[in-house]
């Protein structure tokens, strides 16, 4: 008996062509993602100061007590007032608020009251005292703080601002290029 051979492709060769159309699409995707701009680490740390800064901002409205937030060029700080002590102290009983230094290539711009603040650490302990305010009622210091990576020519970075209803939004500059194309 002689079988006739049915023409198509073997199991093998479907494999070998779903490995490499596998490899050429995250090929693509990766490759799109570098060019487009993306930094995870850029929007994590954004994401992460727009979270904090929410939270903050309620906890000054449940204990009803003014916070703060010390900026520095590597970094930030949450304070709170200490009203015995009449001066701002570091959040040691929440460790979600803790000293916070961005990863090495990121650095923070902030304007007040739209005008730009030299970012600078402090000396000591009382040398502290915050950029940014969350007083009690929730209401917050007008301000900007933008978080951007160092020598970055694209100018990708993620702005953290109020809007016109006084609620605290992330802006960044990759999303913006985006919308306008």
């Amino acid at each position: 008996m002689h079988r006739t051979r049915s023409s198509g492709f073997t199991l093998v060769e479907m494999l070998v062509v779903v490995v490499i159309i596998g490899i050429v699409s995250a090929g693509i995707i990766l490759s799109a993602n570098l060019a487009g701009g993306r930094d995870r680490e850029l929007t994590k740390e954004g994401d992460r100061l727009l979270a904090l800064m929410q939270y903050a901002r309620e906890q000054a409205e449940l204990q009803t007590r003014d916070y703060g937030i010390l900026f520095r060029d590597d970094g930030y700080e949450f304070l709170t007032y200490d009203v015995r002590r009449q001066l701002w102290r570091e959040v040691f009983e929440d460790d979600a608020l803790r000293d916070r230094n961005l990863p090495a290539g990121l650095g923070i711009k902030l304007s007040v009251e739209a005008r730009p603040v030299v970012l600078t650490k402090p000396k000591d302990e009382k040398d502290k005292s915050p950029q940014v305010i969350i007083f009690a009622n929730g209401d917050l210091t007008t301000f900007e703080a933008t978080v951007e990576r160092d020598g970055d020519e694209h100018g990708h970075d993620i702005t953290i601002s109020q809007d016109k209803s006084g609620q605290v939004v992330e802006k960044s500059t990759v999303e913006e290029q985006e919308n306008k194309t």
